[in-house]
């Protein structure tokens, strides 16, 4: 299963971290997976190449994590709520492939 768990301080938003394997078919062919790779670098070269937001941002193996430091910031916040908008979609089309979560950091 995938797990995307996003982080909040204070009710906003700060970053993500999406990890794991779907499972719904093998790697390669996962249509599950590919939906999830897209948004998350979709919404990680818009907070970070379009937009110039500074963040941490880490591929590594089967786990992609960003993190911001910009508070009140409507636009970011608009970008986040787009990517968890569209990977609770996902997961409710596939479920048990992909679970969303939160953490108050």
């Amino acid at each position: 299963m995938t797990i995307a768990e996003f982080y909040r301080k204070n009710g906003e938003l700060t970053g993500f971290k999406v990890k794991g394997h779907s499972g719904y078919a093998k790697q390669g062919s996962d249509i599950v997976c590919a939906s999830v790779s897209s948004a998350v670098m979709l919404t990680a070269n818009l907070i970070t190449e379009i937009f110039g937001y500074n963040a941490d941002v880490s591929a590594v193996g089967d786990t992609v994590a960003l993190k911001t430091y910009v508070s009140c910031d409507e636009t970011l916040q608009r970008l986040y709520k787009g990517l968890v908008l569209q990977l609770e979609e996902i997961a409710s089309e596939f479920e048990g492939n992909l679970k969303v979560q939160f953490t108050e950091v």
